[in-house]
């Protein structure tokens, strides 16, 4: 059985975190809950502590651990598994106050974050140097320590890999009776040495530590990228269309798969029409190239194998209109969840 958080506990919290804590009912309700709608998971902190930096991390696990209350650590609370929801109560560990961006290292293409800072905040500074990364979860408020924990994919799986393909090392803060700050990886790509223990603790949901620094690789923006919409007249025909692409030899950076009941859903929930018409299922293809002629011809070829497997048509997304339709699919379930 765990222990409640008392006076005297959230007094040593205060102690170590500089007086950032929260005890407010009213303040704390965003933390009982992520973007899941299932309100019946839902479940009030007894505290919430901001840490601003890693040792204040590691003491409020110690902590926690001598008291035995328990801690649930919360990035930007955009998951929609309930995986930062505080069920036994406790203590909500939130990451939003370590939100610098260190590094950008144009050299290495990485970058050094803490886990407070979320996709929209690195992005435009990772463009300034012509680079990105690449995962692409679909909430652009998501945040690095959340994206870690959790192996966040996206659209952009298919073609760069997930979020543990894309993490470099780890600053992590491990619980006791370990107690300990300890550092996994490197910023090399070639590193074999020992118990990949890194990849371990990617996807582990903070359930073996807390991560408070991360180096994430970063890509060159490509040259240039289109997406393609296309629409079928059936689930069955779309599905099949996406192994012989690949077996083609063609690599999308993104390939998703759409409905057109989601899409009717969506459309009524934004009050505007989108680009998704035609069809009963469609598919999104994104691809990127080093020139406008070789994306010609892979849209060209990629156009032709969808016409053998009986697409209705054939739409071409770029520049203004690309960001659009991806933006639609990023906020689809805002658009059904009231349906989940």
């Amino acid at each position: 059985m765990y222990r409640k958080v008392d006076d005297r506990i959230v007094s040593i919290l205060e102690e170590i975190t500089d007086g950032q804590v929260v005890r407010d009912e009213d303040l704390m309700e965003p933390y009982s809950h992520d973007e899941c709608a299932l309100s019946e998971i839902w479940r009030l902190p007894e505290v919430v502590v901001k840490p601003t930096n890693a040792g204040q991390v590691l003491e409020v696990l110690k902590l926690a651990y001598e008291e035995e209350v328990p801690v649930t650590p919360r990035g930007g609370g955009t998951g929609l598994c309930g995986g930062c929801v505080p069920v036994h109560g406790g203590i909500v560990l939130s990451l939003e106050n370590m939100n610098k961006i260190l590094d950008i290292d144009t050299s290495n293409f990485v970058t050094v974050v803490e886990p407070g800072v979320t996709l929209m905040q690195l992005a435009p500074e990772a463009r300034k140097e012509g680079l990105f990364f690449s995962p692409r979860p679909g909430d652009e408020s998501a945040s690095f320590g959340g994206i870690v924990a959790t192996n966040a994919g996206g659209s952009r799986a298919l073609g760069y890999g997930t979020t543990r393909d894309c993490t470099m090392a780890l600053e992590v803060a491990l619980p006791p009776p370990y107690g300990e700050i300890v550092h996994l990886g490197s910023r090399t790509v070639k590193n074999s040495s020992g118990y990949s223990l890194l990849h371990l603790m990617v996807g582990s949901e903070g359930t073996l530590g807390i991560v408070t620094k991360q180096i994430m690789r970063l890509d060159p923006l490509p040259v240039v990228t289109n997406t393609l919409i296309v629409p079928y007249g059936n689930l069955h025909d779309a599905i099949a269309t996406v192994p012989d692409v690949l077996k083609r030899g063609f690599r999308p950076t993104a390939l998703e798969f759409v409905q057109q009941d989601v899409v009717t859903v969506a459309e009524k929930k934004r009050e505007r029409k989108s680009k998704f018409s035609g069809g009963q299922a469609y598919l999104m293809i994104e691809i990127d190239a080093g020139s406008e002629e070789e994306l010609e011809r892979t849209a060209e070829g990629i156009a032709d194998v969808c016409e053998e497997h009986n697409c209705v048509d054939v739409f071409l997304a770029s520049g203004k209109e690309q960001e659009e339709v991806w933006d639609f699919r990023g906020k689809l379930y805002e658009a059904i969840k009231e349906y989940t």
